[in-house]
């Protein structure tokens, strides 16, 4: 089996389960990053970012010298044990102004390793870039020995490690055809289907793929509203959907919105790239619109559900928030539709309690300033006005409903996820609110 040299230029997400997974497929592979407690952190095998299987993958990669980790890119790429092959850039990219997507750190990033690079060398770009990025990256190294790839990543947080060892598909983009193959080979153990194509294509199916599941998951939201106004089951809709294999299963659940580090700033950067070819986007544009909305439609079905009223005070009103995370299995808070949920329900003038299984009482994050976070589900519960289920943790499925029926001051549930068992909780006596029901 061929061994790639390869380096890693970023530790978050898609950096770490890049590196981890390229070195148990048999790579030897540098990871580098500027925050020096993480490097020492990593180092020792001891990974900070809840994602199934990469703590493991991480140690094992470390013990068996495959894996190692730097502070700074200059020094992965100056010091790797030979000349590294292939060099991912996986570093933020995060929304900018007029939400167009901010590549200073991928520009900073190639300033400072354009003179180590070796030539041959291919650079990847893993992280999630506009059109164009690939061609731009190619003007600021200037290098015509070095080739420049787009690799798009698609990994799920909380199923990241799964989602790499086990693609639907590898796609790999650039102009020159034999560093594009180069890239695919490093996957070659895999054998996933791959799509070898121009860097331009490349860059624009993750945003295409992306903006599609965002318009899914609006559709499926709208779809549980109409079903409420003609007492239709949302459940039962989007089951005889999703048989239809021109459809599928995933992404037609309905809940408070969609959130995360991707679906937001990668829909907004879409507009970006269409208003920059003078075309109007109206669909993805009216996707945005409705999940905007969302949010503001589960905090009116929290009013009714505890006042009666659509236009109901909230004032004073104690409300226990299960889930802060943007989904289940993980610790990600970035543009959570839960804490969009929690600031519009502050400003309403509500008193908020919340658990969350991943979030502590001592975790900072601005999102939760208005919350009273506690590490019980049980305490959110106590005097609560009404329970809200924000994110789909399994775990809240198994909670003991009749000590919670015994805890709450009224005995009301609003499950904007459709996680619970309507019968378990109305034998105990809670009344339930659900979405599309």
């Amino acid at each position: 089996m061929f061994v790639r040299r390869v380096v890693v230029v970023g530790t978050g997400y898609v950096g770490l389960t890049t590196g981890a997974c390229l070195a148990s497929l048999g790579h030897r592979v540098v990871c580098a990053d500027v925050d020096a407690d993480k490097i020492a952190r990593l180092s020792r095998g001891e990974v900070g970012i809840l994602e199934p299987g990469l703590a493991e993958l991480v140690a094992e990669g470390v013990a068996a010298g495959r894996l190692s980790f730097v502070l700074g890119a200059a020094a992965a790429v100056g010091t790797h044990e030979g000349a590294p092959e292939v060099v991912f850039l996986c570093v933020p990219t995060p929304m900018g102004v007029g939400g167009t997507a901010d590549l200073s750190v991928v520009e900073s990033v190639i300033d400072e390793v354009r003179e180590l690079l070796p030539p041959g060398c291919v650079v990847v770009n893993k992280s999630t870039v506009p059109v164009g990025t690939a061609a731009r990256t190619s003007e600021l190294l200037g290098r015509d020995d070095v080739a420049v790839v787009s690799n798009p990543e698609f990994l799920r947080e909380g199923s990241a490690v799964e989602d790499f060892l086990n693609p639907d598909r590898i796609v790999v983009g650039c102009d020159r055809p034999d560093a594009a193959e180069r890239v695919a080979a490093l996957y070659a153990r895999l054998g996933a289907p791959t799509v070898l194509t121009d860097a331009a294509s490349a860059e624009l199916v993750k945003y295409a793929a992306n903006c599609f599941l965002a318009m899914k998951l609006s559709y499926a939201n709208a779809l549980a509203e109409l079903c409420e106004r003609l007492g239709a089951d949302i459940a039962d809709v989007t089951e005889g959907m999703g048989y239809d294999r021109r459809i599928g299963q995933v992404f037609l659940t309905p809940g408070p919105g969609w959130g995360g580090s991707c679906l937001p700033k990668d829909t907004r950067a879409m507009l970006q790239v269409a208003d920059s070819v003078d075309f109007e986007f109206r669909l993805l544009r009216a996707t945005i619109d409705t999940n905007d909305r969302q949010r503001q439609r589960v905090v009116d079905k929290i009013r009714i559900a505890v006042t009666g009223k659509r236009g109901g005070a909230l004032t004073r009103v104690r409300l226990g928030l299960l889930g802060l995370t943007f989904k289940a299995n993980t610790d990600d808070l970035r543009d959570s539709p839960a804490l969009a949920v929690a600031a519009l329900l502050r400003q309403a003038g509500a008193e908020l309690v919340a658990y969350d299984p991943s979030v502590s009482s001592d975790t900072v994050h601005p999102g939760l300033d208005a919350v009273n976070v506690v590490d019980d589900p049980y305490l959110a519960a106590k005097d609560a006005d009404a329970l809200i289920v924000l994110t789909e943790w399994p775990e809240f499925r198994t909670l003991d409903w009749s000590r919670l029926a015994e805890t709450v001051r009224r005995p009301i549930v609003v499950d904007t996820r459709n996680l619970l068992d309507t019968d378990v909780l109305r034998r105990v006596g809670f009344v339930c609110t659900g979405l599309g029901r």
